[in-house]
C-alpha cells in the first residue's frame, strides 16, 4: 500500500489505517493461509488472541495503485457557488475546465484544516436533541475536499484513474476544474478516468468534492465524508480494467473443478492493439500448479476481453473453518512483457440451498449462525480503520458466529478481504430499491466487484420494502434478479421480507432463496404454503440489553441483561433461536446485531444516541447475548459462563437470579 507524498511520520491513526496490523498469515511466496485460532486463558474474557508480533502483510491486488489517504483539505459546511453575472463570464463559466467558486483551480484552500482518510466528520459533531434521531443526533450537513496532485511526466501516456471507495452521502467530483462524476449513494465505489484532463510535472492537478450529507439512504447512523480509502491508479495505456477479472470455480456434474476467467481490458491507445493474458493459479505451499494463456484483441478506447479456463485437480476445498485460498495471478502481455496485472483470492466451494434441508456448503448440511451489522464503531463513526475491522470479526468469530449480513449496504473491500480470509459466509446486500438506470449501475457494480470471493453467497436486493407484497414489487425484484445473474449465475439472489409473502403476487416468487425478517410466527405457514422454496432468517432478534446491568430502569435508560425484553416486533435470543434450530428447512439465522451502533436507540430516544441490539457493545465488549449466543453456537470446545456474578459483594442478602 503506497501513499502519495508519503512521510516517515507513524500514529496510532496511519498504524490502524494502513491495514499492518491486519491478521493474516503468509507462505514465503505471500499465498494466504488462516492464521490457526487460539484458546483464550482460564477466566479470560473471550476477546481475540493477542500478538507478539505484526504479522506479514498480504501481497497487493493491484500493483498499479497508489493511496490518496494523505494530504487533504477539508471545509465544514457548504461554499455556495457565486452568482454569475455578465455575458463574458457565462461564457466562459460554461466551457470544460472552468468551474466556479470551491470548485475552481484557482481558489484559495490554505485556511482549511488538513485532514487525512478514511474521514467521518459527523463522528466529531456534538450531540444535539433536535438533530436526527436516527442519525444518533448528530448533524450531518455538507462539506468540501480539496487535494492538489503531482503526476510525473514519465505517466504522460499512462492510464490514470481516481478510485473513491465510499463516499458519504451524494457527491459531486471536479478534476481540473471539470466535473468528471456525480455519486448518488453513500455506499458503493466511484472510479474515475482522469486520462484525459491530467496534467504533468510542476503543473498540479486538483481534485474537488463537495459531499451532500444532508441526504440520508438508512434510518441509521450512516457518519459523511471521504470515510473510506482513495486511491490513484496509474497503468499501461493497455491494461486490466478495474473489477475486470472474473475468476469464479466452478464444478462440473462430474466432480471435477475448473476455474473460468474472463478478462475485460482497455486501451488509451490511438490505434488497437494485440496482446495476452497469463493467468496462474498458485496454492498454499506457493506452487504454480496451472497457467494458461489467452490472445486478446483491444480495439481503441473501447473495451475488449479475453477467456480461458483452467483444470485444477482435486483442489483443497475453502469452508468456515479451514478457509483455504489460492492465489489466482492475472498478467496481461504485449511483447513478451507484463504491462499490467492483478492478484485475487479465490476459494474452491460449492454452496446449495434446499427448501427441506436449509444450507450446504461443499455438500455438508450447515446451519447459518449470523449476525447483521452495520458499518460504524465507537470513537470512528463509519471511518472504521482495517485493522479495527479484522479485529471486530475476529470477535465475531469467537462468538461462533459464521455469516455476516452487512447491513444493508456494500461493505469495504478490506473487510470482505478479511470475511474470506478468517472464513465467514457474507450475505452482500444492495441498498437502494430502484431499477432506474443510476440504480441498476449500482447493484452492477456490487456483484462485478464482489463475485470472485468465497465468502459471498448470496446477493441481497433490498430489505423491508413497502412494495414487496405487491406486483410491482415483483417485477422490480425480477428485473434486479437478472440483472445479478447476467454478472453472476453461481449464487442464490434473496430479498429480505417482513410481510406481503401471502399475497397473490409478490417478491418471494422472483427470489432464489427468500429472506424473512421478524417472521418466525410465519416459518411453518410459509413453508407448508411453499414447499419448495428455500427459506432463511435473514433479521431476528431485536433483544434489548445494556452491557453490565441486570435490572431495568427505563428513567435511566438501562436494560436489565436476562433476554427478557424485546422490541415488540422481534424475540428474546433464546426464542430467536430455538424457532430456527429446530426447523431443518429455516437455513439460518442473522441476528440483529452483532455490535451496537450509533443511531436508532429504540426503545429510548433523548439523551440515548446508539442502539440495544448489540450481542457485543460499541466498543465490542461482551453483553449478556454474548455468552448466550456462545453456548448455542460453539461445538467444539466446553463452556461454563455463571452471569450475572459468582459472588457479587455488595448485594449480600439481596437475592439474585
Amino acid at each position: 500500500m503506497t501513499d502519495a507524498h508519503e512521510t516517515g511520520r507513524l500514529n496510532r491513526r496511519h498504524f490502524l489505517g494502513s491495514g499492518t496490523a491486519i491478521g493474516v498469515a503468509l507462505a514465503a511466496d505471500g499465498v494466504a493461509q488462516a492464521a490457526p485460532a487460539q484458546a483464550p486463558a482460564t477466566g479470560a474474557l473471550p476477546m481475540p488472541a493477542t500478538r507478539d508480533d505484526l504479522p506479514l502483510r498480504a501481497p497487493v491486488e493491484d500493483p498499479s495503485r497508489l493511496l490518496l489517504d494523505r494530504s487533504w483539505r477539508f471545509h465544514l459546511g457548504d461554499i455556495p457557488m457565486p452568482e454569475i453575472r455578465g455575458h463574458g463570464w457565462s461564457y466562459n463559466s460554461a466551457k470544460a475546465g472552468q468551474a466556479q467558486g470551491a470548485a475552481a483551480m484557482q481558489y484559495d484552500d490554505s485556511d482549511w484544516p488538513e485532514v487525512d482518510l478514511p474521514h467521518d466528520w459527523a463522528s466529531t459533531m456534538p450531540f444535539e436533541e433536535s438533530a436526527n434521531v436516527s442519525q444518533g443526533y448528530r448533524r450531518r450537513g455538507f462539506g468540501w475536499y480539496r487535494r492538489a496532485l503531482r503526476l510525473d511526466p514519465v505517466d504522460r501516456g499512462r492510464y490514470l484513474e481516481l478510485q473513491f471507495g465510499g463516499i458519504a452521502t451524494n457527491a459531486t467530483i471536479w478534476f481540473n476544474g471539470s466535473i468528471v462524476a456525480h455519486n448518488w449513494s453513500g455506499y458503493n465505489s466511484v472510479y474515475i478516468d482522469i486520462t484525459d484532463l491530467a496534467r504533468y510535472g510542476d503543473d498540479l492537478n486538483s481534485i474537488v468534492v463537495r459531499v451532500d450529507a444532508q441526504t440520508m439512504e438508512g434510518w441509521w447512523y450512516e457518519g459523511a465524508g471521504l470515510y473510506r480509502h482513495v486511491w490513484l491508479a496509474k497503468r499501461d495505456a493497455t491494461y486490466i480494467a478495474t473489477d475486470g477479472i472474473h475468476a469464479d470455480p466452478r464444478r462440473a456434474a462430474d466432480g471435477s473443478w475448473s476455474v473460468p476467467v474472463t478478462a475485460t481490458l482497455g486501451n488509451i491507445g490511438k490505434i488497437p492493439a494485440e496482446a495476452s493474458i497469463e493467468v496462474s493459479l498458485i496454492d498454499l505451499d506457493g506452487r504454480t500448479i496451472a497457467t494458461q494463456t489467452a490472445l486478446a484483441h483491444l480495439p481503441s478506447l473501447k473495451p475488449g476481453t479475453a477467456t480461458l479456463t483452467i483444470p485444477v485437480p482435486a483442489p483443497r476445498l475453502w469452508s468456515i473453518d479451514t478457509p483455504t485460498l489460492y492465489t489466482l495471478r492475472t498478467r496481461l502481455m504485449r511483447g513478451g512483457k507484463a504491462v499490467d496485472e492483478r492478484t485475487l483470492r479465490i476459494g474452491f466451494r460449492t454452496l446449495r440451498f434446499d427448501a427441506a434441508t436449509g444450507f450446504h456448503l461443499n455438500d455438508r448440511p450447515l446451519k447459518i449462525k449470523g449476525t447483521c451489522n452495520h458499518q460504524d464503531h465507537a470513537g470512528v463513526g463509519v471511518a472504521v480503520p482495517d485493522a479495527l475491522w479484522d479485529w471486530r470479526l475476529r470477535r465475531l468469530k469467537d462468538l461462533g458466529c459464521n455469516a455476516i449480513r452487512f447491513a444493508h449496504s456494500a461493505i469495504a473491500t478490506e473487510v470482505l478481504d478479511a470475511c474470506d480470509r478468517l472464513g465467514f459466509l457474507v450475505m452482500s446486500e444492495n441498498r437502494n430499491f430502484n431499477t432506474s438506470p443510476d440504480y441498476i449501475d449500482q447493484l452492477e457494480w456490487l456483484v462485478r466487484r464482489d463475485r470472485n470471493r468465497p465468502s459471498v453467497f448470496m446477493w441481497s436486493v433490498f430489505n423491508e420494502e413497502p412494495m414487496q407484497g405487491t406486483p410491482a414489487g415483483y417485477e422490480m425484484v425480477r428485473r434486479m434478479s437478472v440483472a445479478v445473474k447476467a454478472l453472476d449465475d453461481s449464487r442464490p439472489v434473496t430479498a429480505a421480507m417482513n410481510s406481503g409473502m401471502f399475497a397473490p403476487v409478490n417478491v418471494s416468487q422472483a427470489v432464489d432463496v427468500v429472506g424473512f425478517n421478524y417472521q418466525r410466527d410465519q416459518y411453518d405457514r410459509f413453508h407448508a404454503a411453499n414447499p419448495t422454496l428455500p427459506l432463511t432468517s435473514s433479521e431476528d432478534t431485536s433483544s434489548f440489553m445494556t452491557r453490565g446491568a441486570w435490572e431495568t430502569d427505563r428513567a435511566a435508560h438501562v436494560m436489565a441483561s436476562y433476554d427478557e425484553e424485546p422490541a415488540d416486533w422481534g424475540s428474546t435470543h433464546r426464542e430467536g433461536w430455538k424457532s430456527v434450530a429446530e426447523r431443518p428447512f429455516v437455513a439460518g439465522t442473522f441476528v440483529w446485531t452483532g455490535f451496537d451502533y450509533h443511531g436508532e436507540p429504540t426503545p429510548f430516544e433523548w439523551p440515548s444516541a446508539g442502539s440495544y441490539f448489540g450481542i457485543m457493545d460499541l466498543c465490542g465488549f461482551p453483553k449478556m447475548a454474548f455468552y448466550l449466543h456462545r453456548a448455542q453456537w460453539v461445538d467444539d470446545v466446553p463452556l461454563l459462563d455463571l452471569m450475572p456474578h459468582w459472588n457479587w459483594p455488595g448485594r449480600e442478602g439481596r437475592g439474585s437470579r
